[in-house]
């Protein structure tokens, strides 16, 4: 009985919430957008000439037709693998850089109390757990991108699809081969760079954007009322910060799948400046954006879902 006590005290610290319910968040607001990620990532490593040209939910059918329900869902596992520490790192690290860096909620000795962060502070703080969960997390990201494209119709890839159909290699397969045959360590963080150019602000701004229309919630609504309210900010949230960062976003996926087979996607990079010089060039303006509407059907629900289902969590973990 003392243990179970015990136990319950444990779970109820503020890391442990946050840490628990951010990882169950990212996992279950990624699986229910999985189809959309995975159109997305095709989209974005495509060529100029591509089999997935005639939009979004085109591509999802073309996607099913060739691989059935397990082709929507490819990468999926790894994705909750990964997303969940890489959420719950984002979530442990805002909450404790609220308490011990900003001290909202009084925590250190002597420290008055606050009710809200400033914007400024909440962009700090998200740019910060941004930062901490892709160097906790990058070597999944990169392997669950290569697994979302070794089977696709991609066009300039077709040479290899027979034999890369016959047997896909798996997570940990991937792993090694790319830590053997491509640099060890530094070719696992491939394209942590542009990531993190792209991640940091992201996350910055839904942390900072979510807070922010959060204060907007009137004190006397119902709790279904007040659930459907931290749906729509989340989703308000998440399409401003990943149209705003989309271009390195696309950047990330390309350098991750830079070094696969002999250059068959295309393009050839020398560093994040003659990516962004060359996709312009040859690709256009369009070339920057190219996938977004696809990340934005992904992005919209699951940082919706993503923020609700922390929420619920959160207070179920503290009442129990």
């Amino acid at each position: 009985m003392a243990l179970d006590v015990r136990f319950k005290q444990i779970l109820k610290t503020d890391n442990n919430v946050a840490l628990i319910s951010g990882g169950i968040a990212g996992a279950v607001s990624r699986t229910v957008v999985s189809p959309f990620e995975r159109v997305k990532i095709l989209l974005q490593v495509q060529s100029t000439t591509s089999a997935y040209n005639q939009g979004v939910f085109s591509a999802v059918r073309q996607v099913y037709q060739e691989e059935g329900v397990p082709g929507l869902f490819r990468g999926n596992g790894l994705n909750c693998v990964r997303i969940f520490p890489y959420s719950a790192v984002q979530f442990v690290v805002y909450e404790a850089c609220k308490r011990q860096v900003f001290r909202v909620d009084g925590s250190a000795a002597g420290a008055a109390v606050k009710v809200q962060l400033e914007n400024w502070q909440r962009l700090f703080a998200g740019a910060l757990c941004g930062g901490c969960s892709v160097l906790a997390t990058y070597p999944l990201d990169l392997v669950r991108a290569r697994l979302s494209i070794q089977t696709a119709n991609l066009a300039r890839l077709s040479h290899s699809k027979v034999d890369v159909l016959r047997k896909p290699p798996g997570a940990v397969q991937l792993l090694q081969t790319i830590y053997r045959d491509e640099g060890g360590l530094r070719a696992l963080y491939r394209g942590v760079w542009p990531t993190s150019v792209g991640v940091v602000p992201y996350v910055a701004i839904n942390f900072a954007a979510y807070e922010q229309l959060k204060e907007f919630t009137p004190s006397d609504l119902g709790a279904s009322a007040n659930n459907m309210l931290k749906l729509v900010f989340g989703a308000v949230s998440g399409g401003l910060a990943q149209t705003v960062t989309y271009p390195f976003d696309l950047l990330r996926r390309r350098f991750q799948v830079l070094s696969m087979g002999q250059n068959e996607l295309g393009f050839r990079y020398k560093g994040v400046w003659d990516a962004l010089t060359t996709i312009g060039r040859v690709e256009g303006y369009r070339g920057y954006y190219k996938g977004l509407t696809a990340n934005l059907f992904k992005v919209v629900p699951s940082t919706a879902v993503s923020w609700l289902v922390y929420e619920v969590t959160c207070d179920l973990l503290r009442q129990s």
